[in-house]
């Protein structure tokens, strides 16, 4: 299994990016696909997450209503995109996938549901 994610780069505050998941060797439309990032000397942490038919959606309170998530099954890609930039948004981007028994907050926000992770895509936003 393999994911792969790109789109990531450097962008002024308030500027957009989306970011894409590339998925390979796994089932991808049996998979939940979330997105967590990273910023240096922070846990990693949680930013959204789709079902695997995209019926359920779940974000952040930090990024809800700026950041849009989502997935197109037939070419097995995950989604992220990231409007109203801010220095906060800084971090490491990775997209992760697994198999979302329930839709519950404890479940598809933790680290420990998701199986596959990618390598991680960098976003810096500055001016």
């Amino acid at each position: 299994v393999q994911l792969v994610e790109s789109g990531g780069g450097l962008v002024q505050p308030g500027g957009s990016l989306r970011l894409s998941c590339a998925a390979s060797e796994l089932t991808f439309s049996r998979y939940g696909m979330g997105w967590f990032r990273q910023s240096p000397g922070k846990e990693r942490e949680f930013v959204a997450v789709v079902s695997w038919s995209g019926g359920n959606i779940y974000y952040a309170h930090s990024v809800k209503d700026r950041f849009i998530i989502s997935r197109d099954n037939a070419k097995e890609m995950a989604y992220l995109q990231m409007n109203r930039l801010t220095h906060e948004d800084t971090a490491k981007y990775y997209c992760a996938a697994g198999r979302l028994m329930d839709f519950t907050i404890p479940r598809i926000t933790s680290e420990l549901t998701y199986s596959y992770w990618g390598q991680g895509t960098q976003v810096t936003v500055s001016s």
